[in-house]
């Protein structure tokens, strides 16, 4: 050391510098407490920072120091933490509290140690969240090298190389899974997705041969050895989606869910080009729907009804008053047992209708309900001339349409009960024969009590939400008889509000947020999706989990095997519910009826409307430039508005008017091309 006082002040004068410029780093037990603190793995930071794991380690080491940017952006980031998670405070003051070496989580050889997980320093008696349970998130997506890459940006070693050596490793050591939605549920089973090399490593091939099953053969090797290690596969066998498990012992589930890329785990359909990303980003995409929707457990569809069972359980634990035991009951409010549906809310196949109809028997609307979506175009001869001088066909899509119709729907909880001569009650869910024939609507719209939009010929079934709109037209209701359930509630209340959180959180993300001024929202709604292909996959799948939960609640029969009048898997399940599908799309339909109605007041009416689609015609190409306002300029009340919410709609496409002409001259729906694919054919 210097003995010069100058030289001595100069030295003492620099350190003062570098700590008030922010240079001096915390030292490396405090850099590890910090991370730790806030749940977030080595990887995580490495990948935040732009550097490799062993580069982190070190610095939480204390063997070297981060130069230049890298330097600052950790400082930053320490500094953040810092201010979230102060240090604890002891006797002798606020300290750091003192830290064993933490296990490396990164790449990490899982094959013979403890379940790998991040230390969180947690206050005492706070309730653990995902990390403290399954440290490494829900999921991981596994290469061919064996490295298995969980969201976040954690990766874990995996040594397995069979099946039944994987599914061991992810119940034992993976630290994956996710929390129950309800407190009466189930956590998450771990998902492990297999990338074409993974598939590879454990012997699968690279696409299935049966093609029709869309599983493997009872005899092949991959299946007797599971069967030998007495692990068990659900009825679907091992396909694209298979669920490897074991009874549970000690109350302990002891389940995996795979998910075989190659094999078409994840349709286009429903999540684009994801199985085209690496696997880091793949983990991610998957990551991020598991945390606003659910774990994918299999296609969209079953996500969607798996949903509603994790969010309403049909059981929870009720106490014995005599014995002081706790048993399982039914659960409020939830869907508890399989029922039959109604003879006329039953398909065709059902055992029900066998029963009741001779073989080939054609049911009339007076037997079946037959609540589907819109399928309309206007007969172009009623084309006015004022309509034939504008310039464009425009279309206009509701968001989320029967997510929109879900939200607060009273459904039917339990079995039918019939009624003759019933007084109609708009709160009573369930299906009614009533004659709504001689309600008269201009034939520029589409009648609302029918899917093809003409007006029914006589007596039909119906579900509540359609009876009650020819009540609030004012019209006056006879029902002959009704099927109807005493026992509902709102069942669909939590999966509307959770769908729609993760649907407007990820708009979100895409820069499209509600509140936007109408031009804005057009403008950012042009080229949201391409703003972040992989948050645009996630937005797909919400979109089909909305779709597909609702159309799986009346899952038709499987597999050239079946006979008529049989019944099939999915009818032994409480959510096998056509009744509730049927209000659901019922009341979409209305909603769209009700605004198209509201237009029609002003003069404008629809050349055709295809589910949650509508065409116009216009004078200019854009939902602004026939879209009707108030006097004060705003969007007509009750019509359709401009906007991100569900319910509200977004501009679907244009096309000529001389396009929209052709098309309706040869009986095509404008609606379903508007866009220039069929996009719209399904609805979201």
């Amino acid at each position: 050391m210097t003995d010069q006082p100058q030289e001595l002040l100069a030295a003492v004068d620099s350190l003062l510098a570098a700590v008030d410029n922010g240079t001096v780093l915390p030292l490396p037990a405090e850099r590890v407490r910090l991370r730790e603190a806030a749940g977030l793995t080595q990887a995580a930071v490495a990948q935040a920072l732009g550097t490799r794991v062993p580069s982190v380690e070190a610095w939480e080491a204390g063997r070297a120091e981060p130069k230049g940017q890298r330097r600052e952006a950790y400082r930053r980031l320490l500094d953040g933490l810092a201010q979230r998670h102060p240090a604890p405070a002891s006797s002798s003051g606020t300290r750091a509290a003192r830290h064993e070496p933490s296990p490396a989580l990164q790449v990490q050889d899982t094959s013979s140690s403890p379940t790998p997980k991040a230390r969180t320093v947690q206050a005492k008696g706070s309730i653990p969240d995902d990390r403290s349970q399954f440290p490494n998130g829900p999921l991981a997506v596994l290469n061919g090298d064996g490295t298995a890459y969980c969201p976040g940006g954690t990766l874990l070693d995996c040594p397995a190389i069979t099946i039944e050596q994987l599914v061991d490793w992810t119940l034992r050591e993976s630290g994956l899974g996710a929390q129950r939605l309800h407190r009466h549920g189930k956590d998450s089973d771990p998902l492990i997705v297999l990338t074409a090399q993974a598939a590879g490593r454990f012997s699968l091939p690279a696409q299935l041969e049966d093609r029709r099953g869309l599983r493997l053969a009872d005899d092949h090797p991959v299946v007797r050895q599971l069967a030998r290690t007495k692990w068990k596969l659900t009825r679907r066998g091992f396909g694209p989606w298979p669920r490897i498990y074991r009874p549970a012992q000690d109350g302990r589930r002891q389940c995996v869910q795979l998910a075989v890329v190659p094999w078409g785990a994840f349709d286009a359909r429903t999540w684009g080009s994801a199985d085209q990303l690496p696997a880091p980003e793949l983990a991610q995409v998957l990551g991020d729907y598991a945390a606003r929707v659910i774990v994918p457990r299999g296609s969209a569809a079953v996500c969607g009804l798996e949903l509603m069972t994790a969010l309403r359980p049909p059981t929870r634990p009720v106490k014995d008053p005599v014995t002081g035991t706790w048993t399982s009951g039914p659960n409020p409010g939830a869907l508890t047992q399989p029922v039959d549906p109604a003879p006329p809310e039953a398909p065709d196949e059902h055992p029900v209708v066998a029963a009741r109809y001779p073989r080939g028997h054609q049911r009339t609307p007076a037997e079946v309900l037959d609540e589907e979506a819109f399928e309309w175009i206007r007969d172009p001869e009623q084309l006015t001339d004022d309509e034939c001088a504008k310039s464009f066909a425009v279309g206009i899509d509701v968001n989320m349409a029967f997510a929109a119709a879900v939200n607060r729907l009273t459904v039917g909880l339990g079995a039918p009960v019939h009624a003759s001569r019933p007084r109609f009650d708009k709160k009573a869910p369930g299906s009614w024969l009533v004659d709504l024939s001689h309600i008269d609507f201009d034939t520029r719209l589409p009648n609302p009590f029918t899917p093809h939009g003409l007006r029914p010929d006589g007596p039909a079934w119906y579900a509540t939400p359609t009876v009650a709109y020819a009540t609030e037209l004012g019209y006056d209701i006879t029902p002959l008889e009704a099927w109807l359930r005493p026992e509902s509630g709102p069942y669909l209340d939590g999966w509307y509000i959770r769908l729609r959180d993760a649907y407007l959180a990820i708009m979100e993300r895409l820069g499209v947020t509600a509140g936007m001024n109408e031009t804005d929202f057009l403008a950012a709604m042009e080229h949201h999706k391409d703003a972040d292909p992989a948050q645009a996959a996630v937005l797909s799948a919400i979109k089909a989990t909305v779709k597909g939960g609702i159309g799986k609640l009346r899952e038709r029969p499987q597999g050239a095997g079946y006979r008529p009048g049989e019944r099939w898997p999915a009818l032994e399940r409480p959510t096998w519910r056509p009744d509730i599908r049927a209000a659901v799309i019922a009341a979409a339909r209305v909603n769209m009826h009700r605004k198209m109605l509201k237009l029609a007041a002003t003069g404008l009416f629809p050349i055709a409307v295809l589910s949650d689609c509508a065409v116009y015609l216009s004078d200019g190409p854009t939902p602004l430039d026939f879209l009707p306002r108030t006097p004060e300029g705003r969007p007509l009340p009750g019509g359709f508005r401009l906007g991100v919410s569900p319910g509200m709609v977004k501009h679907e496409g244009t096309q000529s008017l001389m396009w929209a002409v052709k098309m309706l001259d040869q009986g095509h729906n404008p609606a379903r091309h508007i866009k220039g694919t069929d996009a719209a054919a399904g609805g979201e």
